[in-house]
């Protein structure tokens, strides 16, 4: 049984961008690291994110154009960030950062429209 290219697809960047958002913010916890071992650490982080990345971006093109790709991967990192940000560093969503995610979850739409 073979799973769909698009479930497929929006798993594997859903599971690296789990991995992006610990490299590049994880570290915010624990300030008291020092910068060259929080820069060593992301980047061990981030190889397992491209371990996923890059095989979500082959299996998906053709399903999907490279636009329709980053416009996917990009409305999963807000979403990926959005739960990482309050539940990891403790910070409050606010309405402006709502409607602003929610515009372009809209600009995803006007993308992925035929028209």
């Amino acid at each position: 049984m073979q799973l769909p290219v698009p479930l497929v697809t929006v798993g594997l960047l859903t599971l690296s961008n789990i991995f992006m958002t610990f490299a590049w913010y994880g570290h915010l916890r624990y300030k008291s690291l020092a910068l060259p071992l929080v820069i060593l650490s992301s980047w061990g982080i981030a190889f397992f994110e491209y371990m996923l990345q890059v095989p979500a971006n082959r299996i998906g093109y053709g399903h999907f154009s490279a636009a329709e790709l980053k416009t996917i991967q990009e409305v999963i990192s807000l979403t990926v960030f959005m739960l990482f940000s309050t539940l990891w560093l403790h910070e409050s969503l606010r309405w402006n950062h709502i409607l602003g995610f929610a515009l372009i979850v809209l600009a995803s739409w006007i993308i992925f429209k035929e028209w």
